[in-house]
């Protein structure tokens, strides 16, 4: 245990009550007996003779103060990089995370994974869970509290305090013990000690990461924190190279970190900025571009890629995936998109080109997977051999990197590109739909199979398949497409936005006080992937400001998601039962499990609310009692003269459109509270 932890614990206990002389105090404790703690540690590094300050570049990234002693390990037991985790067990998205960080242990042997609690208060069977999860550390060590740790994730749904004791007795743990602990709450203190450090972070939303100190929110794509590993791992080892034992690499980046982070754009005060519109459709004309697929599929995705980018070639399965999965539905466009810094992209495009231009699209997609399968190797010898295997004439493509022949067709590939907005690479326009970034298959699945119900709606009204994709992108923009506040042009201040006058009704879902000073009204679709995206973002703003907003969830089921107004009407029943407390657990539910909204999966996870009678959920859905009110809501937003998809968030009247970042909504709320 942390020598400093009990100072935490008093300050834990002091939470929810004591003056703010109290707290400071005890703050002020923390950062001197931090202060101590590393004073400690240089003097036994410089009785081992090891400069305390190696003499070398350790980079300049922000790093946050998180302790990391005392925790439950996993992974590299001296690492080089330290990932400090702050989780709930109730938490959807730090359920989802979990695969990630299992494979970055696997595939990073130098990483080592901590483990802190930070319960949120709108999940009610967290912070249980997370004392729970505290005894079994206590009465195993780290293997019985991480094998508890994964059965709390594998049953998210079901943390009850009997299905908390089902799985310490299928442990094997100390039942009576760990009966006791409970009982009497002997570890709320402890788990309200690591909530005190995440708070002092402000890494107030869940799932947090601190990799070496540097932060990172969110459930992340394996690329994001593989990136920041990457970095780091190349520092530690000059830092080790420099002559710091490897096991003091983490004390010595923690040398002077901040107790919070600088203020960010995310952060209310600092301008936010303009973010790309996830709604919008993008014109991507795709005649005489190398395609895979039939020219009659509901679904096209245009790649823009280069094939030395390492991104590039990670997304690869994803997209293998896809065509496994959708088959004939789907075809895949190449883009040319060569970037400066990967000195042999652009020799390999115009290879690739000529290729293209000999043997069709084929043999182009044939030799692209070559490229990719020998990226470190793309000299010009190796794009001529392979070229060669893919039946092209090797001379004709030699003659084509020297004298670039294709550089007319690559540069307007990039121009086109470079308009929408899609610099980067590997970047992607799903029937016009805009995918940044090597993404993983939910983000894919999400957005196709949302494009591809409207696609089988529009050739049911009499759209022919093989003019489908240029009907979708005919009215599509040609220019990046922006959402959030408007930057200032020539000097001018953009136009004020304006309110819509939407009542609360009277009966509706909703968190926070009916008296809080700002009421978000958000507009949602338990089958739109991003009303998904945006709920995480809202759990952060009820978290930062707490009684000052109420969350209205307001019903807004779009007509081309079949399964919407039915999830609507089931949520309404189980809120008509139970009350908000019972309609957020069932939200939350309908949200983590996007793909089951079947009539039975409504009811089934209706059974797992407590106290909600699944089969009169099942009457609801069959005689629509409740369908005149999702209608009411959606007139609501008609009769203020509101044009809106989802998910949209009314703001005291002020409409934010799309799964905005946090710092757009605290934009908007800082300046309804007038800050």
């Amino acid at each position: 245990m942390n020598r400093w932890l009990p100072t935490l614990l008093a300050l834990a206990a002091l939470s929810c009550g004591g003056s703010d002389i109290d707290r400071e105090t005890l703050r002020a404790e923390i950062r001197a007996e931090m202060e101590r703690e590393r004073a400690e540690h240089e003097r036994a590094m410089a009785r081992r003779n090891v400069s305390p300050t190696p003499a070398v570049d350790l980079g300049d990234h922000e790093r946050i103060r998180m302790p990391a002693t005392g925790a439950p390990a996993r992974g590299a037991a001296e690492p080089l990089v330290t990932i400090v985790e702050l989780a709930d067990f109730e938490c959807p998205f730090c359920a989802r995370v979990q695969p990630t960080l299992a494979r970055l242990l696997r595939e990073h042997p130098e990483v080592g994974l901590r483990f802190r609690h930070n319960p949120l208060p709108f999940h009610p069977n967290a912070a249980l869970a997370a004392e729970a999860a505290v005894e079994a550390y206590e009465q195993g060590g780290d293997r019985l509290f991480w094998s508890f740790h994964d059965l709390l994730f594998e049953n998210q749904h079901a943390l009850s305090r009997g299905d908390l004791e089902g799985y310490a007795a299928a442990l094997g743990m100390d039942l009576a013990r760990f009966r006791q602990a409970l009982d009497q709450r002997t570890h709320q203190a402890r788990v309200q000690a690591d909530q005190s450090i995440a708070a002092r972070s402000t890494a107030r939303g869940t799932p947090g990461f601190f990799i070496n100190g540097r932060m990172l929110m969110g459930a992340q794509p394996y690329d994001r924190f593989e990136a920041i590993v990457l970095e780091e791992l190349a520092i530690a080892r000059r830092a080790i190279e420099h002559g710091t034992p490897p096991a003091d690499v983490y004390a010595t980046l923690q040398r002077g970190a901040l107790d919070q982070p600088t203020p960010s754009d995310d952060e209310p005060g600092n301008p936010p900025r303009p973010q790309p519109d996830p709604d919008a459709i993008y014109r991507v004309p795709i005649d005489g571009r190398p395609t895979l697929g039939r020219a009659d599929a509901l679904v096209t995705i245009v790649e823009s890629g280069e094939f030395q980018c390492p991104f590039c070639s990670r997304v690869r399965p994803t997209l293998a995936q896809i065509r496994q999965r959708y088959g004939a539905d789907v075809r895949v466009v190449w883009f040319h998109n060569p970037l400066q810094f990967h000195p042999n992209a652009r020799p390999a495009a115009h290879a690739a080109q000529e290729v293209f231009e000999q043997r069709g699209s084929q043999a182009f997609f044939r030799y692209g997977e070559l490229l990719f399968d020998n990226q470190r190797d793309l000299t010009t010898d190796t794009l001529v051999r392979l070229a060669d295997q893919v039946g092209a004439n090797g001379r004709q493509v030699r003659r084509a990197i020297e004298t670039q022949r294709h550089d007319a067709r690559i540069r307007e590939d990039q121009e086109l590109m470079r308009s929408l907005g899609a610099v980067g690479t590997p970047s992607f326009f799903i029937n016009g739909r805009s995918v940044r970034g090597a993404q993983p298959w939910p983000v894919f699945e999400a957005v196709i199979d949302e494009v591809l119900a409207d696609a089988r709606a529009r050739v049911s009204r009499g759209t022919p398949r093989d003019r489908l994709y240029a009907e979708i992108i005919a009215n599509g923009a040609t220019s990046q497409q922006l959402v959030g506040p408007a930057e200032e042009a020539g000097g001018g201040a953009a136009p004020p936005d304006p309110r819509y006058a939407i009542a609360v009704p009277p009966r509706a879902p909703s968190r926070g006080p009916a008296d809080a000073p700002v009421t978000l009204q958000v507009f949602s679709d338990f089958q739109c992937p991003f009303c998904s995206r945006v709920w995480p973002t809202i759990d952060q703003i009820v978290d930062r400001y707490g009684h000052q907003v109420r969350v209205v969830y307001r019903d807004y089921p779009l007509p081309f998601h079949q399964r919407a107004m039915p999830a609507s009407e089931a949520a309404r029943e189980v809120f008509a039962q139970g009350g908000s407390d019972a309609f957020w657990r069932y939200h939350g539910l309908l949200y983590a499990n996007q793909r089951e909204l079947e009539d039975d999966d409504l009811v089934r996870f209706a059974r797992q609310v407590p106290g909600i009678d699944a089969r009169a959920v099942r009457r609801a859905l069959a005689d629509h009692r409740h369908r005149a009110a999702v209608q009411a809501d959606m007139q609501a937003v008609q009769d203020a003269g509101a044009r809106i998809g989802t998910p949209s968030t009314f703001i005291n009247g002020r409409l934010l459109q799309g799964a905005q970042p946090l710092r757009a909504f605290t934009a908007a709320i800082d300046e309804a509270l007038g800050r």
